[in-house]
């Protein structure tokens, strides 16, 4: 090659880099627009979250403190009103609970640590122990393992697949059983009931946002199945259901383990 051809070639060369550098700088500074966007939005729906649940609260107490008040001397409409504002408040703070709970997997910093999955069924449990006692639930377990996890994030999975469970048990008192198995490098867990069970053709469906298999009974956000696979792919694990129709479902997910 002449020594033209080679100077044409470092003249192209160095092109090049010059705007590989401008896209790489440019790239930059959209990241940090993008990175301070994402901060004052984190801010916005704490703060958000934060004049919500205190409105709801309020609403709680006072129509709580009505019924209390005035027992004896409304009428039976008056009855009906208070019930429904407080069925209401209850489940827009179980919605807003859902929603900070699924937005929040996106942000922060988490790392995963030693975790023990039967001190995380414990703390699901009391979470949910009013459910159980009101359905005469049975929710049984085998000896769970330690994983590799944040258990926060676990007590919720674990929190919604047990109650979902027991929600759409229907008739029957509901029942269910939690196990675990070794698999290669990961450990599989199971979540069985003895509901109706659903339908295959919507077992991918049911982890989607605001997807309901029942309508609007029984009570439900629509994110709790959809927190659920968010929370386990963050993990590295997978999560699916298989069921069929009249013989309960089992949810199943993979955590890696603590060694």
């Amino acid at each position: 090659m002449s020594n033209s051809g080679k100077d044409r070639r470092k003249d192209e060369i160095e092109h090049l880099r010059m705007a590989l550098d401008a896209e790489t700088q440019r790239c930059l500074g959209v990241q940090r627009q993008l990175d301070a966007a994402n901060a004052g939005f984190e801010e916005f729906v704490s703060m958000a979250a934060h004049d919500l649940r205190q409105s709801l609260r309020a609403v709680a107490s006072f129509s709580q403190l009505m019924a209390e008040t005035y027992a004896g001397h409304l009428d039976s409409e008056a009855n009906v009103v208070l019930g429904r504002i407080q069925d209401a408040t209850a489940r827009m703070q179980s919605l807003l609970a859902d929603v900070v709970d699924y937005w929040a997997m996106d942000t922060g910093d988490r790392r995963g640590a030693r975790t023990d999955m039967e001190a995380v069924l414990r703390q699901a449990l009391l979470s949910t122990d009013k459910q159980i006692v009101e359905r005469g639930a049975s929710v049984t377990h085998d000896p769970l393992p330690q994983v590799l996890g944040d258990p926060a994030i676990l007590t919720r999975v674990l929190r919604h697949l047990i109650r979902n469970a027991i929600e759409y048990c229907g008739t029957p008192p509901p029942r269910v059983h939690i196990s675990s198995s070794r698999e290669d490098l990961e450990w599989l867990f199971s979540v069985h009931d003895n509901g109706p069970g659903i339908d295959p053709a919507f077992h991918d469906r049911i982890f989607g946002a605001f997807k309901r298999l029942h309508g609007k009974e029984p009570p439900g956000s629509g994110l709790g199945l959809a927190f659920c696979k968010k929370a386990i792919e963050w993990h590295g694990g997978r999560i699916w259901m298989e069921s069929t129709p009249g013989a309960g479902a089992t949810f199943y997910f993979t955590l890696p383990p603590a060694d």
